[in-house]
C-alpha cells in the first residue's frame, strides 16, 4: 500500500517537483489527461524493462493494462510512483501528473502526497487493528509525531470512514480485527484505506489475484462505482475481471517486451493478431 502513514502534509509551492510540491488536489488536467508517460525507457544492468513506452490516462478514466509476464507493467507502475527512477536505474523519458508535476524528479512520499495511491498484489493491512481503525490510521492528515499525539477524529472523519465502509461493503466488519477478514475483504479494505487518502490517481497491480469468482465481481463493482471520483490504472491477467471493468467502450492497453503493443476496446485488442500471438493465444 502506498504511504498510508506518509511523512506529513505536502507543502505548497513549485509544481515542478523540485523541493516543495503542490498541494494534493491541485493537478492541472485542463488538457484532459491526468497521467502522461512519454518515451519511457528503463534499463537494469543492460536489460531493457521498458522501451520508449508512451501512453496517457484521462482524468476520471479507468484504464486496464494487460500483457504477458515480463511485459514491463510493474516497472511502469514503479516509475510512476517513484520506486524506480534515475537514482537506482537507467531511466529516460518523461512522466507527468497533469500538465506540470514532473514525477521523475520526486520521491515516493511526495508522489503519494501529490495524489497517487498504489495497491500491490498482496493486501497490506494492520491485522491486529479493527477495520474501522485501519481506515482511521490511513486517513489523509498531518502524520508528524507531535500532530498525531494531539489528533482527534472529527465529525467529518467519522462520516468519511462510514462512507468508505459502505462503499467497500465492510460495514458489518467495522469492529472486527482486519486479520480475520477473508482475502477479498482485505483487498477491499486496503483499497478503502487508499481512498481515505483521497488519491486522484489509483494504481492497482493484479488486485484480484487469489480471489474467488464472487470476490472478483465484488471488487469489479467497487471499482466501477469509483468512476469519475478518481482516475484508475488496473494491471490484471483475469480477462473476466478486465471485461467487467472495460465493458464495450473502455480502453485497454496491451504491453509486450516493454513497449506498447496495442490499445483500444477489449474486443478490438482481443482480435489483434499481435496480441493473440504474444499474450492471449489461439
Amino acid at each position: 500500500m502506498n504511504s498510508v502513514l506518509g511523512e506529513g502534509k505536502a507543502e505548497s509551492g513549485d509544481a515542478t517537483g523540485l523541493g516543495r510540491i503542490v498541494e494534493p488536489g491541485v493537478i492541472d488536467t485542463t488538457h484532459g489527461p491526468i497521467l502522461y508517460v512519454e518515451d519511457l525507457t528503463v534499463q537494469f544492468d543492460g536489460f531493457r524493462a521498458l522501451n520508449k513506452l508512451s501512453l496517457s490516462i484521462d482524468h476520471g478514466e479507468l484504464r486496464c493494462v494487460i500483457g504477458p509476464n515480463g511485459a514491463g507493467k510493474t516497472t511502469m507502475m514503479d516509475v510512476i510512483t517513484g520506486k524506480t527512477g534515475p537514482r537506482n536505474a537507467n531511466v529516460t523519458g518523461r512522466v507527468f501528473l497533469g500538465q506540470t508535476i514532473d514525477l521523475m524528479r520526486m520521491t515516493e512520499p511526495r508522489i503519494a502526497q501529490a495524489g497517487i495511491g498504489r495497491k500491490f498484489q498482496k493486501p497490506t493491512v494492520f491485522e491486529q487493528h479493527a477495520v474501522w481503525e485501519n481506515l482511521e490510521l490511513a486517513m489523509k492528515a498531518d502524520k508528524r509525531w507531535w500532530a498525531s499525539l494531539r489528533a482527534r477524529l472529527t465529525q467529518e472523519g467519522h462520516r468519511r470512514i462510514e462512507e468508505t465502509l459502505a462503499l467497500t461493503g465492510l460495514e458489518s466488519e467495522a469492529y472486527r480485527p482486519a486479520g480475520l477478514l477473508s482475502h477479498g475483504q482485505k483487498q477491499r479494505l486496503e483499497i478503502g484505506m487508499l481512498l481515505m487518502q483521497q488519491p486522484q490517481l489509483l494504481l492497482l497491480d493484479e488486485p484480484v489475484a487469489g480471489m474467488t469468482d464472487e470476490e472478483t465481481m465484488q471488487l469489479a463493482a467497487l471499482l466501477n462505482s469509483l468512476r469519475g471520483s478518481c482516475s484508475m490504472m488496473v494491471v490484471e491477467h483475469d480477462m473476466e475481471f478486465v471485461a467487467a471493468l472495460a465493458g464495450d467502450v473502455g480502453t485497454v492497453t496491451v504491453l509486450a517486451e516493454g513497449s506498447l503493443l496495442a490499445e483500444g476496446t477489449l474486443d478490438a485488442v482481443k482480435r489483434d493478431e499481435r496480441v493473440i500471438e504474444s499474450y492471449l493465444g489461439r
